[in-house]
Protein backbone atom coordinates (compact mmCIF):
# COMPACT_ATOMS: atom_id res chain seq x y z
CA UNK A 1 0.00 0.00 0.00
CA UNK A 2 2.62 2.38 0.76
CA UNK A 3 4.27 1.43 -2.44
CA UNK A 4 1.36 2.43 -4.48
CA UNK A 5 0.56 5.50 -2.37
CA UNK A 6 3.79 6.63 -3.49
CA UNK A 7 4.11 6.01 -7.11
CA UNK A 8 0.67 7.64 -7.01
CA UNK A 9 2.63 11.24 -5.76
CA UNK A 10 5.29 10.54 -7.76
CA UNK A 11 2.41 9.86 -11.11
CA UNK A 12 0.78 12.96 -9.55
CA UNK A 13 3.97 15.13 -9.76
CA UNK A 14 5.08 14.02 -13.03
CA UNK A 15 1.33 14.62 -14.73
CA UNK A 16 1.63 18.13 -13.42
CA UNK A 17 5.30 18.94 -14.74
CA UNK A 18 4.27 17.90 -17.94
CA UNK A 19 0.59 19.61 -18.00
CA UNK A 20 2.61 22.59 -17.19
CA UNK A 21 5.49 22.19 -19.52
CA UNK A 22 2.72 21.96 -22.35
CA UNK A 23 1.20 25.43 -21.49
CA UNK A 24 4.32 27.44 -22.29
CA UNK A 25 2.72 29.45 -25.12
CA UNK A 26 -0.35 29.92 -23.15
CA UNK A 27 1.11 32.15 -20.76
CA UNK A 28 4.19 34.17 -19.43
CA UNK A 29 7.45 31.78 -18.51
CA UNK A 30 7.24 33.81 -14.98
CA UNK A 31 3.76 32.65 -14.30
CA UNK A 32 4.27 28.77 -14.99
CA UNK A 33 7.81 29.26 -12.81
CA UNK A 34 5.58 30.06 -10.01
CA UNK A 35 2.76 28.11 -10.84
CA UNK A 36 4.89 24.97 -11.21
CA UNK A 37 6.77 25.29 -7.68
CA UNK A 38 3.41 25.83 -5.72
CA UNK A 39 2.11 22.28 -7.26
CA UNK A 40 5.57 20.79 -6.37
CA UNK A 41 5.45 22.04 -2.91
CA UNK A 42 1.97 21.04 -2.50
CA UNK A 43 3.30 17.31 -3.46
CA UNK A 44 6.07 17.75 -1.28
CA UNK A 45 4.03 18.60 1.24
CA UNK A 46 1.86 15.28 0.96
CA UNK A 47 4.65 13.34 0.91
CA UNK A 48 6.12 14.64 4.01
CA UNK A 49 2.66 14.03 5.42
CA UNK A 50 2.86 10.45 4.19
CA UNK A 51 6.53 9.94 5.19
CA UNK A 52 5.55 11.04 9.14
CA UNK A 53 2.19 11.34 9.67
CA UNK A 54 1.92 13.98 13.00
CA UNK A 55 3.84 16.93 13.77
CA UNK A 56 6.96 16.39 15.20
CA UNK A 57 8.01 17.64 18.78
CA UNK A 58 10.30 20.22 17.17
CA UNK A 59 6.82 22.00 15.63
CA UNK A 60 5.49 21.97 19.44
CA UNK A 61 8.75 23.25 20.91
CA UNK A 62 9.29 25.70 18.89
CA UNK A 63 6.32 27.20 19.67
CA UNK A 64 7.04 27.34 22.95
CA UNK A 65 10.47 28.70 22.50
CA UNK A 66 8.45 31.76 20.55
CA UNK A 67 6.08 32.56 22.97
CA UNK A 68 9.10 32.73 25.17
CA UNK A 69 8.55 29.68 27.76
CA UNK A 70 11.70 28.75 29.74
CA UNK A 71 13.89 25.71 29.32
CA UNK A 72 13.92 23.51 32.56
CA UNK A 73 16.69 21.40 32.41
CA UNK A 74 15.04 18.48 34.95
CA UNK A 75 11.58 18.36 32.66
CA UNK A 76 13.04 16.06 30.29
CA UNK A 77 13.50 12.79 30.93
CA UNK A 78 17.34 11.76 32.20
CA UNK A 79 19.04 10.95 29.46
CA UNK A 80 20.94 7.91 32.47
CA UNK A 81 17.52 6.34 32.11
CA UNK A 82 18.46 4.72 28.52
CA UNK A 83 20.50 2.00 30.24
CA UNK A 84 17.68 0.72 32.03
CA UNK A 85 15.01 0.53 28.72
CA UNK A 86 15.88 -3.09 27.70
CA UNK A 87 12.40 -4.32 26.50
CA UNK A 88 11.64 -3.68 22.96
CA UNK A 89 8.15 -1.12 24.17
CA UNK A 90 9.93 0.18 26.56
CA UNK A 91 13.00 1.35 23.95
CA UNK A 92 10.87 1.96 21.33
CA UNK A 93 8.21 4.93 23.12
CA UNK A 94 11.47 6.32 25.03
CA UNK A 95 13.15 6.27 21.99
CA UNK A 96 10.27 8.88 21.13
CA UNK A 97 10.82 10.35 23.69
CA UNK A 98 14.32 11.07 24.10
CA UNK A 99 13.50 12.32 20.59
CA UNK A 100 10.62 15.23 22.14
CA UNK A 101 13.54 15.71 24.41
CA UNK A 102 15.76 16.14 21.78
CA UNK A 103 13.69 18.32 19.89
CA UNK A 104 13.30 20.76 22.87
CA UNK A 105 17.24 21.26 23.81
CA UNK A 106 18.08 21.89 20.67
CA UNK A 107 15.14 24.15 19.92
CA UNK A 108 16.82 26.37 22.78
CA UNK A 109 20.32 25.50 21.97
CA UNK A 110 21.09 23.85 24.78
CA UNK A 111 24.28 22.21 23.75
CA UNK A 112 25.71 19.41 26.15
CA UNK A 113 21.56 18.61 26.82
CA UNK A 114 21.58 18.06 22.68
CA UNK A 115 24.40 16.01 23.22
CA UNK A 116 23.07 14.11 25.96
CA UNK A 117 19.69 13.41 24.35
CA UNK A 118 21.34 12.19 20.79
CA UNK A 119 23.39 9.52 23.21
CA UNK A 120 20.59 8.37 24.43
CA UNK A 121 18.65 7.99 21.36
CA UNK A 122 21.24 5.97 19.55
CA UNK A 123 21.54 3.38 22.70
CA UNK A 124 17.57 2.67 21.95
CA UNK A 125 18.17 2.56 18.09
CA UNK A 126 20.88 0.24 18.65
CA UNK A 127 18.79 -1.77 21.13
CA UNK A 128 16.14 -2.06 18.28
CA UNK A 129 18.62 -2.48 16.01
CA UNK A 130 17.75 0.13 13.92
CA UNK A 131 21.71 1.81 13.81
CA UNK A 132 20.72 2.12 9.85
CA UNK A 133 17.80 4.50 10.10
CA UNK A 134 19.64 7.04 10.31
CA UNK A 135 23.19 8.79 8.90
CA UNK A 136 26.52 7.64 10.61
CA UNK A 137 27.78 11.08 11.05
CA UNK A 138 24.42 12.94 12.93
CA UNK A 139 26.05 12.77 15.83
CA UNK A 140 29.46 14.41 14.36
CA UNK A 141 26.92 16.62 11.96
CA UNK A 142 24.76 17.82 15.10
CA UNK A 143 28.53 18.85 16.90
CA UNK A 144 29.97 20.32 13.44
CA UNK A 145 26.17 22.46 13.28
CA UNK A 146 25.61 23.67 17.59
CA UNK A 147 25.70 26.99 16.55
CA UNK A 148 23.52 26.66 13.71
CA UNK A 149 20.09 26.12 14.66
CA UNK A 150 18.19 26.20 11.34
CA UNK A 151 21.19 23.31 10.33
CA UNK A 152 20.65 21.68 13.62
CA UNK A 153 16.77 21.37 13.67
CA UNK A 154 17.26 19.99 9.91
CA UNK A 155 18.85 17.44 11.01
CA UNK A 156 16.92 16.52 13.87
CA UNK A 157 13.93 16.63 12.00
CA UNK A 158 15.19 14.49 9.28
CA UNK A 159 16.42 12.17 11.75
CA UNK A 160 12.47 11.74 12.51
CA UNK A 161 11.85 10.93 9.40
CA UNK A 162 14.55 8.75 8.28
CA UNK A 163 13.84 6.69 11.40
CA UNK A 164 10.19 6.36 10.51
CA UNK A 165 10.63 5.42 6.85
CA UNK A 166 12.86 2.93 7.69
CA UNK A 167 10.76 1.37 9.81
CA UNK A 168 8.02 1.51 7.58
CA UNK A 169 10.11 -0.02 4.61
CA UNK A 170 11.50 -2.82 6.92
CA UNK A 171 8.24 -4.01 8.20
CA UNK A 172 8.57 -2.71 11.67
CA UNK A 173 5.54 -0.07 11.48
CA UNK A 174 4.00 -1.21 15.28
CA UNK A 175 7.31 -0.03 16.68
CA UNK A 176 7.31 3.13 14.44
CA UNK A 177 3.82 3.82 16.17
CA UNK A 178 5.20 3.41 19.65
CA UNK A 179 7.82 6.02 18.79
CA UNK A 180 5.06 8.39 17.62
CA UNK A 181 3.38 7.85 20.68
CA UNK A 182 6.44 8.17 23.17
CA UNK A 183 7.19 11.26 20.93
CA UNK A 184 3.48 12.91 21.36
CA UNK A 185 3.45 12.14 25.12
CA UNK A 186 6.28 14.01 25.86
CA UNK A 187 5.28 16.67 23.85
CA UNK A 188 2.29 16.99 25.35
CA UNK A 189 4.10 16.50 28.74
CA UNK A 190 6.48 19.02 28.34
CA UNK A 191 3.72 21.65 26.87
CA UNK A 192 1.82 21.36 30.03
CA UNK A 193 4.60 21.25 32.47
CA UNK A 194 6.58 23.70 31.30
CA UNK A 195 5.23 26.53 33.85
CA UNK A 196 3.07 27.10 36.33
CA UNK A 197 1.18 29.71 33.85
CA UNK A 198 0.35 27.29 31.68
CA UNK A 199 -3.55 27.56 32.36
CA UNK A 200 -3.31 31.49 32.53
CA UNK A 201 -1.73 32.16 28.53
CA UNK A 202 -4.06 31.87 25.76
CA UNK A 203 -0.75 30.98 24.14
CA UNK A 204 -0.23 27.86 25.82
CA UNK A 205 -3.87 26.87 25.90
CA UNK A 206 -3.76 27.25 21.80
CA UNK A 207 -0.56 24.86 21.80
CA UNK A 208 -2.77 22.20 24.00
CA UNK A 209 -5.99 22.44 22.12
CA UNK A 210 -3.99 21.83 19.02
CA UNK A 211 -3.19 18.82 20.48
CA UNK A 212 -6.59 16.67 19.79
CA UNK A 213 -5.95 16.03 15.82
CA UNK A 214 -2.65 14.74 16.29
CA UNK A 215 -3.97 12.60 18.96
CA UNK A 216 -6.53 11.40 16.67
CA UNK A 217 -4.53 10.42 14.05
CA UNK A 218 -2.08 8.73 16.47
CA UNK A 219 -4.35 6.51 17.75
CA UNK A 220 -5.62 6.30 13.90
CA UNK A 221 -2.43 4.58 13.14
CA UNK A 222 -2.24 2.72 16.16
CA UNK A 223 -5.39 0.89 15.48
CA UNK A 224 -4.28 -0.39 12.31
CA UNK A 225 -1.37 -2.18 14.41
CA UNK A 226 -3.72 -3.61 17.66
CA UNK A 227 -2.94 -6.79 17.12
CA UNK A 228 0.20 -6.54 18.48
CA UNK A 229 0.11 -6.35 22.11
CA UNK A 230 2.66 -3.32 23.16
CA UNK A 231 0.63 -1.40 20.63
CA UNK A 232 -2.44 -2.23 22.13
CA UNK A 233 -1.69 -1.67 25.39
CA UNK A 234 -0.75 1.83 24.65
CA UNK A 235 -3.57 2.29 22.99
CA UNK A 236 -5.35 1.65 26.63
CA UNK A 237 -2.89 3.60 28.02
CA UNK A 238 -3.76 6.85 26.01
CA UNK A 239 -7.86 6.23 25.75
CA UNK A 240 -8.66 8.58 28.75
CA UNK A 241 -6.72 11.56 27.11
CA UNK A 242 -8.29 10.36 23.89
CA UNK A 243 -11.52 10.81 25.59
CA UNK A 244 -10.87 13.82 26.76
CA UNK A 245 -9.73 15.54 23.66
CA UNK A 246 -12.91 13.72 22.21
CA UNK A 247 -14.97 16.22 24.68
CA UNK A 248 -13.33 19.33 23.66
CA UNK A 249 -14.66 21.96 21.46
CA UNK A 250 -12.52 22.28 18.03
CA UNK A 251 -11.58 26.39 19.27
CA UNK A 252 -12.17 25.58 23.08
CA UNK A 253 -11.62 24.42 26.05
CA UNK A 254 -12.37 24.83 30.19
CA UNK A 255 -9.89 25.04 32.89
CA UNK A 256 -11.12 21.79 34.12
CA UNK A 257 -10.19 19.92 30.67
CA UNK A 258 -6.82 21.21 30.53
CA UNK A 259 -6.21 20.23 33.95
CA UNK A 260 -7.16 16.63 33.08
CA UNK A 261 -4.91 17.13 30.42
CA UNK A 262 -2.01 17.96 32.71
CA UNK A 263 -2.47 15.32 34.81
CA UNK A 264 -3.36 12.42 32.28
CA UNK A 265 0.00 13.22 30.69
CA UNK A 266 1.98 12.90 33.91
CA UNK A 267 0.40 9.59 34.53
CA UNK A 268 1.03 8.33 30.70
CA UNK A 269 4.47 9.76 30.80
CA UNK A 270 5.54 8.08 34.33
CA UNK A 271 4.56 5.18 33.21
CA UNK A 272 6.66 5.38 29.96
CA UNK A 273 9.88 6.54 31.43
CA UNK A 274 9.80 4.13 34.33
CA UNK A 275 9.50 1.38 32.16
CA UNK A 276 11.97 -1.15 31.62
Amino acid sequence: MKKIKFLAIAALFSAIIIGFASCNSCSKKSDNTETVQMAKEEVETKVREFVYPLPTSYEIVEMLNEIEASYIFDLANNPANADKYVTEKSMALNLGVFGADLSYASTYNQKQETINFIDASKKMLEGLDLEAAVREDLLEQIEANEDNKDALVQLITNSFYDTYDFLNRNNRAPISALVMAGAWVEGLYIATHISEETFNSKEMVTIILKQKDPLQKLMDIMDNYKSNPNVAETIQDLSTMANIYDGIEETAITLEQMRKIAEESLKIRKKIVASK
